[in-house]
């Protein structure tokens, strides 16, 4: 059966935490497009997975953070615009700067976590968020009970 989409495109999210906020950007291209997201995107030639994270954030928002692991992978197909990424999400920890957005994005800021599931529209999105900030906590709670 041939597929109607191209290749799947390796790209890269990430989900940077400051405190008890998230940092979203709203998508200026399509898929998505004007939906809140991760920072994140396609990864270049011989870039490595975190360099390709890092750099996105950057791009996107001007924020600096710190990789603190691999949540998930995630397929991304957006047959609406015919398009099929598999997203590796990497949680992260804010570093420096304040949000501005760049790149791709059409507005950049920090969102309080408990305001995630009225802004974020794409369930998976919302699920990766999630599991970033239970490990975030669990991180957290290790660290205190030294």
């Amino acid at each position: 059966m041939t597929s109607p989409l191209p290749s799947p495109v390796p790209a890269v999210g990430v989900v940077c935490l400051r405190g008890d906020e998230v940092l979203l950007i709203r998508r200026g291209t399509p898929p998505r497009q004007g939906e809140w997201s991760l920072p994140g995107g396609r990864i270049e030639p011989g870039e490595r997975l975190v360099d390709a994270a890092l750099r996105e954030l950057r791009e996107e928002t001007g924020v600096e953070a710190e990789i603190t692991g691999l949540i998930d992978v995630v397929d991304g197909v957006f047959a609406e615009a015919g398009r099929h990424y598999v997203l590796i999400d990497y949680a992260a920890r804010w570093v420096s700067g304040e949000p501005v957005a760049g790149d791709d994005a059409t507005d950049a800021r920090f969102v309080p976590l408990d305001q995630v599931e009225a802004l974020v529209s794409w369930s998976e999105t919302r699920r990766i968020i999630a599991l970033a900030k239970v490990s975030h906590d669990l991180g957290r709670d290790q660290r205190s009970a030294t």
